[in-house]
């Protein structure tokens, strides 16, 4: 069987890099292509710096089998919400549509627990509008994510998650609360390569305990 063709968006984040990691050593798939801001993964991936306020220009870096988009940022890092709406949306749909057009058949996308477009918390309203968006796109698979909050090595720090990550795993141990669990971002990672190596629906959503199995 052809090795399976991956592009990677958002290589150097939690879940991103864990994925890069894992995708490099499966024999099931051929060197990872990665595109990034700037050199990074080049030892182990087809690394392209690219210009994310023009994507147009590297569409030809976007062709394979399957992009996985773990694109992701805060507000804080971003500097306002316009700007991690540039990013969270913008950016991955650009992506994703370009994508398609070269031929992708499969998006596998990391979104969030209670992402919901209609919601009123500006961040899981924004990956739920992703959400619907890329639904449309006409891609032959989409596989949509939902961690709850993400454990793991980061390279900067996030006060809240730190918090959480310390909390949550005593809270939820509450049977009512175990939905909302934390997951480290290695174990998204690994269903999202497992994923992409079997059949399934045109179109579909993994939950947090369905991540876990």
């Amino acid at each position: 069987m052809a090795q399976i063709k991956s592009i990677i968006l958002g290589a150097t984040g939690l879940v991103g890099g864990a994925l890069t990691q894992i995708l490099a050593s499966d024999p099931d798939y051929s060197r990872p292509v990665t595109l990034t801001r700037k050199p990074a993964c080049q030892d182990i991936t087809d690394n392209y710096v690219v210009d994310f306020e023009n994507l147009d220009a590297a569409a030809a870096y976007f062709s394979g089998d399957v992009l996985f988009s773990c694109l992701g940022t805060t507000r804080r890092r971003a500097g306002s919400l316009e700007a991690q709406r540039r990013v969270d949306v913008d950016y991955q749909l650009q992506v994703a549509q370009i994508a398609q057009a070269q031929g992708v058949k499969h998006y596998c996308l990391v979104s969030s627990s209670g992402a919901d477009a209609t919601s009123k918390n500006p961040y899981l309203q924004m990956k739920g509008v992703l959400e619907d968006q890329v639904k449309q796109l006409g891609f032959e698979r989409v596989t949509v994510m939902q961690p709850s909050l993400l454990l793991g090595p980061r390279d900067h720090l996030r006060v809240g998650e730190k918090i959480g990550s310390a909390i949550l795993p005593l809270i939820t141990l509450i049977p009512s609360l175990r939905a909302y669990r934390p997951i480290p971002g290695a174990t998204v990672a690994r269903k999202m390569a497992a994923q992409a190596k079997i059949s399934g629906p045109a179109y579909e959503v993994l939950r947090l305990d369905e991540i876990f199995d």
